[in-house]
């Protein structure tokens, strides 16, 4: 029997003061609370539901795993469900990355790959490199290592006393800067910003530098102009820096790839993956590294890092099947040619909605960021909680989204729009309707023009 929480005193705590219904159930793309009210997944959770609520396949491989065992010890057994899948990886990953080590979320996972990176400086007499570069805006984690390399001031001011905060490089925002994503030259000015900086710190104390493929949330689902990634990975092997691909959103197959840089010849050192390799199924993560890499720390003695839960059997059952149902309903194919027609339907609202300034990303990891004018890119005053308001607005009409604010975490507002990838066209109008609806309230009350 399934216990009635909806009047019952809750003991947990949350970010949000927003009060949320009870979870009943889940299938597919839809939600259903304990009152029978129905929401559509429109942002896959926090981007981690890719193939949608309770795939058959997927408990039913979880159920065959925890009839022969729930838990194995890495370093007591191997066992097969964490050997096929890290083989799975492989097999999806650039030439030469064959090796994976789990761990149970993202921050673990960036976490992973840059305590990997460190250490291979230290087992070929490169101790002197350390700093890790990343870019502002940047979201890589929540844990204290992972906030050094975020570009998030809203979510790393108060800890900074307490953290080695790394050297950051802008963005390539190029909409919000004014230049044409779609030129080489605005793909080499941004990268050669990094090599500035590399040059800066100097080039012997630079470890490596950490991007994600397609922004995620501090962003909202930012694509890289043209030649950025390529001119990236040539400066980085120029001077001797490792590359690291944060893939903890842009993985998963929702860029049409299942690691979302494969869209570009720039093959990272190490990918730092999870969500929706676990797909919300268990908590799963991973690093994804070049053997050789691996190798020169292992003939030093080891890797000096780990946690309880890497390679759980039930965790990497659950992600092998997450991973044979992509390639089975060809999900990939589906999320670039649904996602294409998602994102046709959120530029139309631009005719409607003056405060919509931006529409971007690919596949079904796409977002608009909300302006006070079109013309400057000025954003709307924090006072306004344009990215609060909208979320909520979309909530009460039974459509979840996500949101974060673009421009470093205390001002502009972006709406993440990043449904399952099996979601049909069909589908894509019940979320069109109810984002429609919210966005008309929400200019009805601040008189912003599009009610």
């Amino acid at each position: 029997m399934t216990a009635d929480l909806r009047n019952a005193k809750s003991f947990l705590f949350y970010q949000t003061e927003h009060p949320r219904p009870v979870l009943d159930r889940a299938e597919g793309i839809y939600m259903w609370d304990q009152d029978g009210n129905r929401f559509i997944d429109g942002s896959s959770g926090a981007m981690v539901c890719n193939i949608g609520h309770s795939n058959p396949h997927v408990l039913d491989a979880m159920r065959r795993q925890m009839e022969k065992s729930t838990f194995g010890y890495r370093l007591h057994f191997v066992t097969e469900a964490s050997e096929s899948l890290a083989a799975k990886m492989c097999e999806h990953a650039w030439p030469g990355m064959d090796r994976v080590f789990f761990v149970s979320g993202g921050s673990e996972a960036v976490e992973s790959a840059m305590k990997l990176a460190r250490q291979h400086a230290v087992a070929t007499g490169q101790g002197s490199r350390w700093k890790v570069i990343s870019r502002w805006p940047s979201y890589h984690g929540c844990t204290l290592g992972a906030l050094a390399v975020t570009g998030y001031d809203a979510l790393t001011d108060p800890f900074t006393p307490m953290m080695q905060v790394m050297p950051k490089v802008p963005a390539p925002t190029a909409w919000l800067d004014g230049l044409d994503p779609d030129d080489p030259a605005t793909g080499a000015h941004y990268a050669a910003m990094l090599e500035a900086k590399i040059i800066e710190e100097g080039p012997e104390t630079v470890l490596a530098f950490l991007v994600e493929p397609v922004g995620g949330a501090s962003t909202g689902a930012l694509v890289p102009p043209k030649g950025y990634m390529e001119a990236v990975r040539e400066i980085c092997t120029r001077h001797g820096v490792l590359l690291i691909h944060d893939e903890v959103m842009s993985g998963g197959g929702r860029l049409g790839t299942l690691y979302g840089g494969r869209n570009w010849n720039a093959a990272p050192d190490i990918m730092a993956v999870s969500k929706g390799f676990g797909a919300g199924y268990v908590p799963l993560g991973a690093i994804v590294a070049r053997g050789d890499l691996v190798e020169a720390v292992l003939a030093k003695g080891g890797f000096l890092h780990g946690f309880t839960y890497a390679g759980n059997p039930l965790a990497c059952a659950a992600g092998l099947a997450v991973i044979e149902e992509i390639e089975r309903q060809g999900m990939m194919q589906n999320s670039l040619s649904t996602g294409a027609l998602l994102k046709a339907e959120l530029v139309k609202l631009m005719d409607r909605f003056p405060f919509i300034g931006d529409v971007r990303g690919m596949g079904m990891l796409l977002a608009f960021e909300i302006v006070a004018d079109r013309k400057t890119r000025a954003p709307l005053a924090p006072t306004v909680k344009a990215f609060d308001r909208i979320v909520e607005a979309a909530y009460r009409r039974g459509l979840i989204v996500y949101s974060r604010r673009s421009r470093g975490g205390y001002s502009g507002d972006h709406i993440l729009v990043a449904p399952p990838m099996i979601t049909t066209p069909a589908q894509v109008g019940e979320i069109m309707e109810r984002l429609t609806g919210a966005l008309a309230e929400f200019a009805a009350e601040t008189g912003l023009g599009g009610a």
